[in-house]
């Protein structure tokens, strides 16, 4: 394996096939990725990059592959390009890595697939793209004596060198190119189109958590005040622009537990769709609209919270998220900031029913998240510190605390506080129930392993929830 290219007649009637790696036969960037790896598991030599890359890019790539490893097993292979080079084997065909990858990951990946004879890559010394790359193969193989599969500008040149052209997602301006120049054998994966990506990796669906900031409002009795509507659905665009720019931070730093995941490995950065860099500036970006919103349509107050929001978000992703019962405790904390941030907006004093409520109910719909990822892992969980055993205790702290949560709604419902702002409080005493039995039946779909493990994705698909909904609300006006 990784010999010398077959000299012999039948070889010769089928040219060699050269394939590019990123973007090409896996959809994603490798160094970026070994580049995150890095930040993740060795901190301080990560503290060498900018020095490294003094060195040149060669360089960069050689120290970073030195530190971590990749594991090619969990890559986001492009399907289609599998099935073309396997097919191409079968039939004899020399296949060829030829990457601006690292070597030492380049020969790992290699070795996987187990369908290379040779690999061409970045040295530590010489980076192997662009017009070096079209060098080599032409050195390698004869000018015009290789077939190339690509997917970008920098192959350009590779194709031009080559004797056919295979291209691989690539953009239409750059088939457009590409057309005249070479002949373009075939066409390999549809490029995914990219607002469809970006909305997806924003995560739209999850901005339902953030009417939570309507809360206070609505406990005040003031949905018909015209300013605190104003602040409040202000505060919501900004905590939704907010929480999609953390999304988009967490989705890059996950991204190879993800692709270990079922579900989560069809996200679009685990999947290759959008780039690690392209997502860093889209988490900043968003960032800075929400904090631009917040101080200019509400307050330099609400803009700390959301600092504050940020700050708790980035202490989960770097390290609470796999410290066993911190995380569902920090998560609860993040769904208790957006009733926070309501009444930081508003002025309205928050009360402590309220906050006990919310601490044990949402405690409880943190639970439910990570029991679904436990209950249906058959090990330890990817980026979490949770194991298949912990799938009990998690069941009974969800539990309790959901049946804790009515139980503060009934003592609520019958404190001397009530009768100030209801004239009926004893109606509310039907919205116990409700909740009672929407828990239970949460949960008892979560035993079952019938639960999206996202419960603000369960509660949406889920008609029950509209209906208990609905009859809470009617009892609550009915109350008024």
């Amino acid at each position: 394996m990784f010999g010398a290219p077959d000299a012999s007649r039948a070889q010769q009637t089928r040219p060699t096939v050269c394939v590019d790696l990123d973007g090409t036969l896996i959809a994603g960037d490798l160094m970026w990725e070994s580049l995150l790896l890095l930040i993740k598991r060795a901190p301080l030599a990560a503290l060498m990059v900018p020095l490294w890359m003094l060195r040149g890019r060669a360089f960069l790539k050689h120290q970073i592959a030195t530190h971590v490893t990749v594991d090619p097993g969990t890559l986001p292979y492009r399907s289609e390009v599998l099935a073309f080079l396997r097919h191409s084997h079968s039939e004899g065909r020399h296949l060829v890595l030829a990457t601006g990858a690292d070597e030492i990951h380049a020969r790992a990946i290699a070795t996987h697939l187990g369908i290379f004879s040779d690999v061409l890559a970045s040295d530590g010394r010489r980076n192997l793209s662009g017009r070096h790359k079209a060098a080599r193969l032409a050195e390698r193989f004869g000018a015009h004596r290789f077939d190339y599969l690509g997917n970008a500008w920098a192959d350009v040149p590779s194709w031009l060198a080559a004797g056919r052209a295979i291209v691989v997602a690539a953009p239409a301006r750059l088939l457009q190119h590409l057309t005249p120049r070479v002949e373009i054998a075939s066409v390999l994966a549809s490029r995914p189109a990219l607002r469809r990506s970006v909305i997806r990796a924003m995560r739209p669906h999850q901005w339902v958590k953030n009417l939570l900031v309507f809360v206070p409002v609505i406990g005040a009795h003031r949905l018909f005040d015209v300013e605190a509507l104003r602040l409040t659905v202000f505060t919501v665009v900004a905590f939704s622009l907010c929480a999609s720019a953390i999304y988009v931070a967490n989705d890059i730093l996950d991204i190879h537990a993800d692709r270990q995941h079922p579900r989560k490995r069809h996200r679009p950065f685990a999947a290759g769709e959008l780039s690690i860099p392209s997502g860093a500036v889209m988490s900043v970006s968003l960032t800075a609209m929400a904090l631009g919103i917040a101080v200019a349509g509400v307050s330099w107050s609400l803009a700390l919270t959301l600092l504050c929001y940020v700050a708790a978000n980035a202490a989960y992703s770097f390290r609470l998220k796999r410290e066993p019962v911190a995380d569902v405790f920090l998560l609860t904390a993040l769904y208790e900031m957006r009733i926070v941030a309501g009444a930081v907006a508003t002025s309205i004093p928050l009360s402590t029913w309220l906050l006990a409520f919310a601490l044990f109910f949402f405690l409880s719909l943190a639970c439910v998240k990570r029991y679904m990822e436990v209950s249906t892992s058959a090990g330890a969980v990817p980026g979490r510190g949770y194991a298949p055993q912990d799938a009990l205790w998690m069941h009974s702290i969800g539990t309790s605390s959901g049946y804790m949560a009515i139980l503060v709604l009934a003592l609520y419902v019958n404190s001397p506080e009530v009768t100030r702002l209801y004239r009926q409080p004893h109606l509310l005493w039907i919205v116990c129930p409700v909740l009672l039995y929407w828990l239970s039946r949460l949960w008892f779909a979560a035993g079952r392993g019938t639960v999206h493990d996202d419960p603000v994705v369960e509660a949406i698909r889920d008609p029950m929830s509209y209906v208990a909904g609905t009859v809470s609300a009617a009892v609550v006006l009915a109350a008024l």
